[in-house]
């Protein structure tokens, strides 16, 4: 996957957003080369939104992209389906004010861009790949990434509920492994916060159909949760939000205990490092002993417990 990707034709969605409740098309569209990822705005003007981490706003919750007092809200997982499925360019085109929750996961828009084709395009991708370890830190959640000859992504969660507790995974991510086992992960919450994101005004478009919701006797939905369903959705949110760096990565990510504001953190901390990472084409590779030199450091990077592979 040296090559640049955009799609072939246009993929439509229609739905409404998780957060605002407010009903909204979306049509992701064919972009020439070096063109990236932007959004517009079709009811305002066409506002447009780059999709590059100098126009983040929000990251509690959701990821939402700011340009001139006008917002497009909860990108992650359609921005993760990209990167995921390697597209470097779209133009992303819709007439309200956030991304259409659609089932949750990122599933919807893999299969739709799938169905209408990925395009090779004659310019090159240029990857950002790491050279030095850069990491970040709020109390005991930590993230780093260390260098790598692709994308590896090493995340640990570990929630103060039965039905949830540490659960850890390590995956290379690839094309296949994205579309099958990172991609269907749905959204969720946990029951007892549900109260309160209301009275912020937030999750007015969530149900049982489109994010899984964790009560004190297990996940309560219209759909039972696959296996390890809840740290893949950890995930996915970790690889859309990495993608506003605007180009894809080539480094180990490792992830103790994560989410949206820790994940921009990291994106913001390796651009204003320069010196820790280079610009290459997929065909150039960093030597092995730089790449195994950080093993010890990323093993004691999360608490001990075993990972899955």
């Amino acid at each position: 996957m040296f090559e640049q990707r955009t799609l072939r034709s246009e993929a439509l969605f229609k739905g409404q957003g998780l957060h605002s409740g407010k009903p909204v098309t979306l049509r992701v569209l064919p972009a020439p080369p070096n063109h990236g990822i932007q959004f517009k705005r079709t009811d305002l003007r066409d506002h447009t939104i780059p999709a590059r981490v100098e126009h983040l706003t929000e990251s509690r919750l959701s990821t939402t992209l700011s340009r001139n007092g006008i917002q497009i809200g909860t990108v992650e997982h359609l921005l993760a389906a990209l990167a995921g499925l390697g597209v470097d360019n779209a133009r992303v085109e819709l007439d309200g004010p956030e991304i259409p929750i659609l089932d949750g996961s990122a599933s919807p828009f893999v299969e739709a861009f799938l169905e209408v084709g990925l395009l090779r395009q004659e310019s090159l991708r240029s990857f950002l790949t790491v050279v030095q370890p850069v990491g970040v830190a709020e109390g005991e959640k930590r993230l780093a990434v260390f260098p790598s000859n692709d994308l590896r992504i090493t995340y640990a969660i570990d929630f103060p509920h039965h039905a949830i507790g540490y659960q850890g995974r390590e995956f290379r991510i690839s094309r296949n492994a994205f579309a099958d086992e990172i991609a269907p992960a749905r959204t969720f919450c946990l029951y007892r916060d549900i109260e309160e994101m209301r009275r912020q005004g937030l999750a007015l478009g969530g149900n049982l159909g489109n994010a899984g919701v964790v009560g004190d006797d297990g996940v309560v939905t219209g759909a039972v949760p696959f296996s390890g369903e809840l740290l893949g959705h950890k995930i996915l949110d970790l690889i859309g939000d990495l993608s506003l760096i605007g180009r894809p990565v080539r480094g180990h990510i490792v992830v103790f205990k994560g989410g949206h504001r820790l994940h921009a953190s990291l994106v913001r901390r390796l651009l204003a490092t320069p010196q820790a990472w280079t610009l290459r084409a997929g065909r150039e590779s960093l030597p092995s002993h730089l790449v195994r030199g950080y093993e010890r450091q990323k093993a004691g990077f999360l608490p001990g417990h075993a990972l899955t592979a």
